[in-house]
């Protein structure tokens, strides 16, 4: 009897990867206020569809094969919605301000755009930039302004 343990994981697994992709499903029908994670129900499921066909397969009865995977799913689920709701409260969606960092040119920067690379904290990438004046690859430069993704540079 394996194939409800199959069925269930393999519905928990499709629903998870629609999250991983297009985000939270359950968030754009707003379901229990936010209390319900897609996420988590997703997690849920395939645990208890992988555990409950892992233990149907070692020849106990049928009732511990299901007790089990209730056990483990429900685990599942809330370990997979702490995570969840720590990793959605910790992040505030407000980027740093770079106004003031200075870094080097990686591509000529000009009114229609460029590169930088700055020397801020957590600053690892390439931005995207433009100035008012043509700056030459390679240029120390600082910010002056910051919109968006994209940093207004000056010569600095």
């Amino acid at each position: 009897m394996l194939l409800p343990f199959l069925i269930v994981g393999g519905v928990g697994l499709v629903l998870l990867l629609i999250s991983l992709v297009l985000g939270d499903i359950l968030d754009h029908f707003d379901v229990g206020d936010g209390a319900i994670s897609g996420t988590a129900l997703s997690v849920g499921l395939v645990v208890f569809g992988a555990s409950g066909a892992l233990t149907a397969t070692t020849g106990l009865d049928l009732v511990w094969a299901y007790a089990l995977a209730i056990v483990l799913g429900l685990a599942g689920y809330v370990l997979s919605a702490l995570v969840v709701r720590n990793l959605t409260n910790s992040s505030d969606g407000v980027p740093a301000s770079a106004v003031g960092l200075s870094g080097v040119t990686r591509s000529d920067v000009s009114a229609a755009g460029g590169e930088v690379s700055l020397d801020g904290p957590g600053e690892i990438e390439r931005r995207l930039a433009y100035s008012d004046d043509a700056i030459p690859e390679g240029s120390r430069i600082v910010v002056v302004e910051h919109v968006g993704t994209r940093v207004k540079v000056a010569v600095g």
